[in-house]
């Protein structure tokens, strides 16, 4: 098998605290799989990363039933004219996902970006907000009301805040749909939520949460609508996510994922990017990263990835890419 292959690429906008992505890429008998944990995970959450990555590379995804996925557009913590640029050339794309809570700036900055989302897409276009955690009840209670009526309605409030109590009491207590990410994705009991009735809606991404097929038993367990996201991947990352929107028996929100517009390089020749407002269901094997998809990476970089790989496939043993 070809040996790992170490990407690195600069970020086009600061996003989620980064201004630089990257990760391994692994090949399998299926095909390619992506390893990349971000540097603040330590090698134990890693863990679950790599039976993802070890899925992809070693076992065919399951089954679709559609081969197309709808998804959103992600518009990060950028100003107004940026907002409307980033909505209009999404491909397609109805639904925005915007980014709020950044430290630094004031609710009117995201008054603004929401309103310059809703102009682009339109009356008939869905807007979420994603805090990422940030805000405390009290504080969620205020803002949510604001940024609902700058979007002119909004389809959900992803994460608003970190406690799954503090979710279910604000999900009683105003009329914004909850969604939860990090309260799936970083907790040691994912079914909290459900027994909370803490979310209208949850988001599943592949690589923290270990694999397509134990997203597929999660969204089972859990019940509820599912949003699939991605973890701000290559398009080799991407097209897992897409494995399990694809496979979703059903699908009733876009997805997540198209996010590879926010990478200045990606690693195939084709990047994974909207048309139409969606994006296809592939197969491992119809991956083949660029000749050059190590363009820029220096070996400080290739080393720590290595390094880390190695580490983690320590810790995983044998159970790396288990659910075949």
């Amino acid at each position: 098998m070809p040996a790992p292959l170490v990407y690195a690429t600069p970020l086009r906008t600061r996003f989620r605290g980064i201004d630089a992505r990257d990760g391994v890429l692994l090949r399998g008998d299926a095909g390619w799989g992506e390893f990349s944990p971000f540097w603040d995970y330590d090698d134990a959450e890693s863990a679950a990363w790599l039976r993802a990555a070890r899925e992809s590379a070693d076992h065919a995804w399951p089954t679709p039933v559609r081969d197309r996925v709808p998804v959103n557009v992600t518009i990060p913590a950028v100003g107004p004219e940026r907002a409307r640029e980033l909505v209009l050339g999404s491909g397609g794309c109805t639904t925005a996902k915007v980014k709020v809570a950044q430290t630094g700036q004031s609710v009117g900055e995201e008054v603004a970006r929401l309103e310059a989302v809703r102009d682009a897409l339109g009356p008939a276009g869905r807007i979420r907000v994603d805090a990422n955690a940030a805000w405390d009840l009290d504080e969620a209670l205020r803002r949510l009301p604001v940024l609902d009526r700058a979007a002119g309605g909004l389809e959900y409030a992803e994460q608003p805040v970190p406690e799954v109590a503090d979710l279910a009491a604000l999900r009683r207590r105003q009329h914004v749909p909850i969604a939860a990410d990090e309260s799936i994705r970083r907790a040691a009991d994912p079914l909290a939520v459900r027994r909370a009735e803490a979310a209208d809606v949850v988001v599943l991404k592949v690589q923290p949460l270990g694999g397509v097929r134990a997203c597929l038993e999660l969204a089972d367990a859990v019940g509820l609508p599912v949003v699939v996201s991605s973890a701000l991947e290559s398009s080799v990352g991407i097209a897992a996510g897409l494995a399990l929107a694809g496979a979703l028996p059903e699908l009733t929100h876009a997805c997540g994922l198209a996010t590879v517009h926010l990478l200045e390089r990606d690693v195939l020749d084709h990047p994974l990017l909207p048309t139409g407002g969606t994006m296809p269901v592939l197969r491992a094997d119809e991956l083949e990263p660029r000749g050059d998809a190590t363009e820029g990476v220096d070996a400080a970089t290739t080393q720590r990835w290595l390094a880390r790989l190695a580490r983690v496939e320590a810790l995983v043993g044998s159970d790396a890419g288990a659910h075949p």
